[in-house]
């Protein structure tokens, strides 16, 4: 059997867990029928729980219907982008579902952007109109972007006890004692969310469209290489993702799950995985603006969670937090890790620490967020898993695109009814990373990896990461996995640092454990590397940090280590 007859043989498919399906049947329709069928079916029960205050599946289409309502008066329509500036919370889910009612497509902004980054967007996507908080509506106006309208809304319109809340919440910490709003100047242009929702029916009609073609969401990537891109998702790509998780995740009932929801909606795993996948199956999602750990803890115990979403710097955390062990982590039903690699000494200090273990899996934007996860029953250390029900995955050679044998390492391409169409306005960006081969579109992740013989998935890189020494090719994460065993390396990233004699020099940029700083050189950690590592991945410099800069996510950003090294 030549290499692409074995992937296309799926071995991965014995290792599904039992009742896992090899194919799925994604439901007919739009991402605004699903929420419609189980707000319908569940309608009394509780949809989100914000800091306290709940709001009941037929309390949230209710407001949904009347945010669609009154946006159709204003004239939006089926294809117009929409961006949602807008940190967790319930005006969040109620404005993206509106816009999908509408046909809209929502372009999502992280908040954390600057204004500069906020322009491009809203250049780039073609944006008329801005959902934004009031907290973050300076920056709109700072981007001299012409709009059509801008809806301002404010996080304490679905605060319980507004006052009493504002000391106890992450609010305080995140924008001030008073958490002040900015000034929001009275002009025709500028909408108050709650005046739209008090004028609109309750009674709205869907729109109706074909969900194979219309957009329904276009996040950005992260811009690792030039500019972000806008990634094209139309409903019925968001509908296989989230149909394949629901598929992958056995032992979840529909109506009964209670799960904790920090991470950014922004973000394809906060918007797909998260909220998608929990609103559309009549979950409650107990809901914060912030991943704060206190508040967490405290929620998971009092709602007796059982779906748990986070990143491996989170658990990293975690593991050493001293109210970890306050909740009974064995009692829930999913405990899951993305958007970047889970070291294999976090998940061994985190199931020390808990009897727990993580399900880790790997997905991206431009597959509408999971593509592989880890059966429950049978996870492998340091792999990230089989890919999901209904979805294909190979390696190539990403020099000549041939399909390598297993065990081999290359680019890791996806076939999926979650690829997405392409990027926004990009024809030549997307052309390079959507192949085509035999009648099948496969999709270029530019991530390394190695599938075994089992068909289980291994990370090795992005391809942008890859460090070439002296001819050698060198893996960043093999050389952080060592690092982050060392008893006193609470966080590591390593970059290569272009050098004319050897191509690239390795550097290692270290975080300490607090009572370790100081106490520990740059010569006794390229010596504790160099008992683990082969001499050419050993780095050659140690710069020790209070912190690393992170991504949106959580997740050591190697791009901003490399550009800040470059700028030094």
């Amino acid at each position: 059997m030549d290499a692409r007859s074995t992937y296309l043989a799926r071995p991965w498919l014995k290792y599904y867990e039992p009742g896992v399906p090899a194919e799925i049947a994604p439901p007919q329709g739009t991402l605004a029928d699903l929420f419609d069928q189980a707000a319908e079916r569940y309608a009394s029960r509780g949809a989100l729980i914000f800091y306290g205050r709940e709001i009941t599946y037929r309390q949230l289409r209710e407001e949904t219907n009347r945010l669609a309502d009154s946006l159709s008066r204003l004239g939006l329509k089926v294809g117009d982008r929409v961006a949602l500036f807008l940190l967790n919370s319930p005006q969040f889910v109620i404005a993206y579902f509106a816009l999908q009612k509408l046909g809209c497509t929502v372009t999502p902004i992280s908040p954390v952007y600057t204004s500069h980054e906020v322009r491009y967007q809203l250049t780039d996507s073609g944006a008329r109109t801005v959902i934004c908080q009031d907290i973050l509506y300076d920056k709109i106006m700072r981007c001299e972007v012409e709009l059509d309208h801008v809806i301002v809304t404010s996080i304490s319109e679905y605060l319980p006890a507004l006052q009493k809340m504002l000391a106890k919440t992450p609010l305080a910490r995140l924008f001030g004692e008073a958490a002040p709003a900015a000034e929001i100047p009275r002009e025709a242009r500028v909408l108050r969310f709650q005046d739209l929702i008090a004028q609109g029916s309750p009674n709205f009609t869907n729109a109706r469209f074909d969900p194979a073609i219309t957009l329904a969401a276009l996040p950005y990537t992260g811009g690792t290489t030039g500019h972000p891109k806008g990634v094209m998702l139309t409903h019925a790509n968001l509908i296989a993702a989230r149909a394949a998780g629901e598929a992958v995740f056995t032992g979840l009932d529909k109506g009964r799950e209670v799960a904790i929801a920090f991470l950014p909606f922004f973000h394809i795993y906060g918007q797909v995985t998260i909220m998608l996948g929990n609103l559309c199956v009549g979950a409650t999602l107990v809901l914060f603006t912030t991943p704060h750990t206190e508040a967490i803890i405290e929620a998971a115990q009092k709602y007796h969670a059982t779906a748990f979403y986070g990143v491996p710097t989170l658990y990293e955390y975690l593991k050493d937090h001293k109210d970890t062990a306050k909740v009974d982590w064995k009692q829930f039903k999913l405990i899951l890790s993305g958007a970047d690699t889970l070291h294999e000494s976090t998940a061994r200090g985190w199931a020390k620490r808990t009897g727990a273990s993580i399900t880790e899996g790997y997905g991206l934007t431009e597959c509408a967020a999971s593509s592989h996860v880890n059966p429950r029953n049978r996870p492998k250390t340091g792999s990230f898993g089989l890919p999901v029900p209904g979805s294909l995955a190979a390696v190539i050679n990403p020099e000549s695109g041939d399909f390598v044998p297993p065990g081999e390492t290359g680019e890791l391409i996806i076939s999926s009814a979650s690829v997405m169409q392409g990027y926004w306005n990009k024809a030549e960006e997307s052309a390079k990373v959507l192949l085509e081969v035999e009648g099948r579109t496969w999709l270029r992740t530019g991530d390394l990896v190695r599938m075994d013989e089992e068909g289980y998935f291994h990370f090795y890189d992005r391809s942008k990461d890859l460090i070439k020494y002296k001819g050698h090719s060198v893996f960043a994460k093999d050389i952080e996995q060592v690092l982050y065993e060392h008893e006193r390396v609470k966080a590591a990233g390593v970059i290569g640092v272009p050098d004319p004699e050897v191509g690239q020099r390795i550097k290692a940029i270290v975080v300490l454990h607090p009572e370790a700083r100081g106490k520990v050189s740059e010569e006794e950690i390229i010596a504790y590397c160099r008992q683990h590592l082969a001499d050419y991945k050993v780095p050659q410099t140690v710069e020790f940090r209070g912190e690393l800069p992170k991504t949106d996510v959580g997740k050591v950003s190697r791009r901003e280590l490399r550009e800040e090294h470059e700028a030094s």
